[in-house]
């Protein structure tokens, strides 16, 4: 009689406020660069100017009130995600410890195509990328503020080198969030399964391999010659 099949295992990775919380702050992320790329190309810090195809606005002003209204959306958003990742664990148990023999052994594995994907779990690579894209986040955030109200905040605007400081950290922040962002598409490239368990919260596990039968070993025993 032939043996079925095993079926696959599904597990529960991402609890439901993460994923809500995440793909919130990418629609927010997505909505403050391109439109902070409209009120850059007003007045440029450096010699160049982004595509206007490619900004979110159509106008300073729009630029503006798009920016502002994604950055308390993705402020509060955050603030939610920081809250729950400390109160219930969740930061403790996916993105600590991390090592420097972990990272180097992990971006090791990663250069050279061997780095495995295993569901729910955190390299030390992944949790190193999470937890700088958080706080340079609040960096944005904190910069932002700062640009924003420079008067009112000079005590925060002075910590980054006064208004045209915090032009530049607010800049360079933008400039790695682009970065984590793409190199985080990039990931999802090569592990598709990834999207499906960020939308649904579950992931499937393979089911082991089938046992190969054992074939018959005939016994040795005393018995057995009589």
């Amino acid at each position: 009689m032939a043996e079925t099949e095993p079926s696959p295992t599904y597990i529960d990775i991402h609890p439901w406020l993460v994923r809500v919380t995440h793909w919130i702050n990418a629609l927010a992320i997505l909505a403050m660069v391109t439109s902070g790329w409209r009120i850059y190309n007003a007045s440029p810090l450096f010699d160049f100017r982004f595509p206007k195809d490619i900004t979110l606005g159509g106008w300073l002003g729009g630029g503006l009130q798009w920016h502002f209204a994604m950055m308390w959306l993705l402020a509060i958003n955050g603030l939610i995600y920081l809250l729950y990742g400390i109160l219930f664990g969740h930061l403790r148990r996916h993105l600590t410890p991390i090592t420097r023999r972990g990272l180097a052994e992990d971006l090791r594995q990663a250069f050279t195509f061997k780095l495995k994907h295993e569901p729910g779990v955190y390299n030390h690579v992944q949790r190193a990328a999470y937890v700088g894209v958080i706080v340079i986040i609040v960096l944005l955030v904190a910069s932002g503020l700062a640009i924003w109200k420079p008067v009112q905040l000079q005590e925060l605007a002075w910590l980054m080198g006064g208004y045209d400081g915090a032009r530049l950290v607010h800049f360079f922040a933008m400039s790695l969030v682009v970065v984590f962002v793409a190199v985080h598409v990039v990931m999802v490239l090569v592990v598709p399964s990834s999207v499906p368990a960020m939308i649904t919260g579950r992931t499937k596990i393979p089911p082991p391999p089938p046992r190969l039968p054992h074939a018959d070993i005939p016994s040795t025993e005393a018995g057995d010659a009589l």
